[in-house]
Order: C-alpha cells, then sequence, then structure tokens
C-alpha cells in the first residue's frame, strides 16, 4: 500500500465527508494497489500493458483482456504480527456476452 496515492486515512476523511457514514463492520475498499514492479502489478490491463504484451496461461493460451465465458475468482486474506487472521472466501463472477439496449428496458 506503500504506493497508493491516499492513504487509508485520507480515504476514510474524504469518504465520510461528503456525508456518506461509515460504520463498525463496513468494508472499505482502495482500488487497485500495485508495485513499481511488474510482479506486483494489480490488473491485467497493467500486467499485459494496455494489450500490448500478452498474457500466456498456464494452457498456452496467450490473452490481452477478459472474454465471455471467463471466470474470476478472487479470495484474500491477511494476518496481522500477532497472529488474528481476516479475509473472505470465494467472490466468484463470470464474463457473460453483452445484451442489446432492448433487453434493459
Amino acid at each position: 500500500m506503500k504506493h497508493l496515492y491516499y492513504s487509508v486515512a485520507q480515504t476514510i476523511a474524504h469518504h465520510s465527508v461528503t456525508g456518506c457514514n461509515l460504520s463498525a463492520g463496513d468494508m472499505l475498499g482502495s482500488g487497485t494497489i500495485s508495485s513499481t514492479e511488474k510482479s506486483g502489478y494489480g490488473s491485467m490491463v497493467e500486467l499485459c500493458w494496455g494489450g500490448a504484451e500478452p498474457i500466456v496461461l498456464p494452457n498456452g493460451e496467450e490473452r490481452k483482456f477478459l472474454v465471455d465465458g471467463d471466470e474470476v475468482n478472487l479470495t484474500a486474506h491477511a494476518t496481522s504480527p500477532s497472529g488474528f487472521t481476516i479475509g473472505f472466501g470465494d467472490c466468484r463472477g463470470q464474463i457473460l456476452p453483452a445484451k442489446g439496449d432492448e433487453e434493459y428496458f
């Protein structure tokens, strides 16, 4: 998190000063956190340099972006120096084909 533009405290201040209350137990997302090194990039657009350098998947397929049918699964946990762990389980979604506007109205 040392490369974030705003600290967590600044993010909370910005969030709450607009009149949006925070309560105990609320989850606050930071957005994509990246490193200055390629091994620490936080998104596909960074990993593939906006499509200029394809990512090679374990099956040999090359990708520049997610495609219809792809499934993304995020999990996370963190452990404090004293050994307490916090995290969340599967947060899964699948990329579906786009639908025409008439489907939404």
